[in-house]
């Protein structure tokens, strides 16, 4: 609103100051509900960490959910530096593995021509046969008079190739060399040749069809495991551990040694334990957020967002409500049994000696009370649906932010409509001062002409005296 400067000019009386008093106690009316929206929208921030909590605890819930967890295996190596990887279908057990051979790739090399960039004379050759040992060969197709780089490129453009293509300078003059992406024996390249439209078989620029430079043969990759003798064409070889992968891949064996290792296949104790104290401090870390949110300091006054709070009480309660309630049907049915106790603040704490026991003797039973025959029948499972019911559109939580989120709303509305009725009273304050200003100048314009004619009339008389 625009600054009133011309109030009680003609009145002399400071009508601009008293209609910014008034003005300022009209809006005092809006603070009321300047500080309710202003709850409003703290309410729906503290929602929001209640709401981030719980789906931290969530996730810590699935982890412990998963029968798998309970399963899994891992796989120590001792030895030679080999690598192994385990899944589900592992089994315990000590292996030893002994590699005498790495799978290598095929290699080979055409014979040597003294310009790589120059267009090189294919004697009609419309294409270069890839031929392999252990599968079909290819054709890549050539244009006339390609050079030495532009059959590498081509050769490198077909993705059914197989091989990749360089050019090596052996001091002399440059060679085609190619080597196959796959290792194993069947991957070898037994020749290249220049065929013609018809595919017969030209003299091409490298020599006759057959010759080579240099040649080497892929391999297979050789081990014995547990004295079994086992051939892979791959490095990384899968079934001959059951649910083991192991990879050879990073040995360096000199020729007539071997590199020996034992693989030990061990229950994975660490992601067991890792798993149920990151459920037991995800639960700890959202009580803590709860206490925060419904405090109230009785020196400071200070309260805390939700203090009072039903949704607060609603989720405390149902949460306690599954974790004493226990499960059925399994050798354990309270978390007490496992070594996880509630404590008098709400929280729960890991008696760590018999967590460990059971989880190193009977991963089976911890299985059946967290996860269950089904996911939903476990503790964790019934921890998850809670939690989902709370949370969904209808559920406390999210209703609580609904009901906030549309007080604010309804605050902003009342909010204008007052704002609006506030600014029309001050208008017509305005209105009525300015009338109240003119009317008592013009009676001090009537009292100012009163009392010269008084003052002339007063003169006359006096002078007749």
């Amino acid at each position: 609103m625009a600054s009133i400067t011309s109030l009680g000019v003609g009145s002399g009386l400071d009508l601009t100051g008293l209609l910014e008093e008034l003005q300022k106690a009209e809006r005092g009316k809006l603070e009321p509900i300047t500080q309710q929206k202003a709850d409003q929208k703290a309410k729906i921030s503290a929602y929001g960490q209640l709401q981030t909590s719980l789906n931290a605890f969530q996730d810590a819930i699935a982890k412990v959910n998963d029968p798998k967890l309970y399963q899994s295996l891992s796989a120590n190596v001792r030895g030679d530096g080999i690598k192994a990887t385990t899944s589900a279908s592992a089994l315990p057990g000590s292996y030893r593995v002994e590699v005498s051979q790495l799978a290598t790739s095929g290699s080979l090399a055409g014979s040597r021509v003294a310009e790589k960039d120059q267009p090189l004379d294919l004697q009609g050759a419309t294409a270069l046969k890839l031929n392999f040992g252990g599968r079909e060969s290819v054709d890549i197709e050539l244009g006339a008079d390609s050079s030495l780089n532009v059959i590498r490129d081509a050769i490198n453009a077909n993705k059914e190739a197989g091989v990749n293509a360089t050019i090596i300078n052996d001091g002399e003059g440059y060679r085609l060399a190619l080597s196959s992406k796959a290792t194993g024996k069947d991957a070898s390249i037994d020749s290249f040749s220049f065929v013609d439209a018809e595919g017969a078989n030209v003299t091409g620029p490298f020599g006759e069809a057959t010759e080579v430079g240099a040649k080497q043969q892929g391999k297979d990759a050789s081990l014995t495991v547990n004295g079994i003798a086992i051939t892979s064409a791959k490095n990384q070889v899968e079934g001959a551990i059951q649910g083991v992968t192991l990879n050879l891949g990073e040995l360096s064996i000199a020729e007539d040694e071997k590199a020996t290792s034992t693989v030990n296949i061990e229950r994975d104790t660490l992601k067991q334990r890792e798993a149920i104290n990151g459920f037991v401090k995800a639960f700890n870390e959202l009580k803590g957020t709860m206490g925060k949110l419904a405090s109230f300091d009785a020196e400071s006054g200070a309260a805390g967002e939700l203090l009072g709070d039903r949704v607060i009480r609603t989720i405390e309660s149902r949460l306690r409500s599954v974790l004493t309630g226990g499960v059925e049907g399994g050798e354990f049915s309270t978390l007490s049994q496992l070594g996880i106790t509630l404590q008098p603040d709400g929280k729960l704490k890991v008696e760590d000696g018999k967590l460990d026991k059971l989880i190193a003797d009977n991963p089976q039973a911890l299985s059946a009370f967290f996860a269950g025959d089904k996911k939903e029948n476990g503790l964790a499972g019934k921890l998850n649906s809670s939690i989902d019911r709370m949370s969904s559109s209808n559920g406390v939580l999210k209703g609580a932010i609904a009901g906030a989120e549309s007080n604010v709303k309804s605050l902003d509305t009342r909010f204008a409509r007052m704002e609006k009725s506030i600014d029309a009273t001050i208008a017509r304050y305005r209105t009525q001062f300015s009338q109240l200003d003119a009317m008592v100048s013009q009676m001090n314009s009537m009292s100012s002409y009163l009392t010269q004619q008084f003052d002339a009339m007063d003169a006359q008389l006096g002078r007749k005296r």
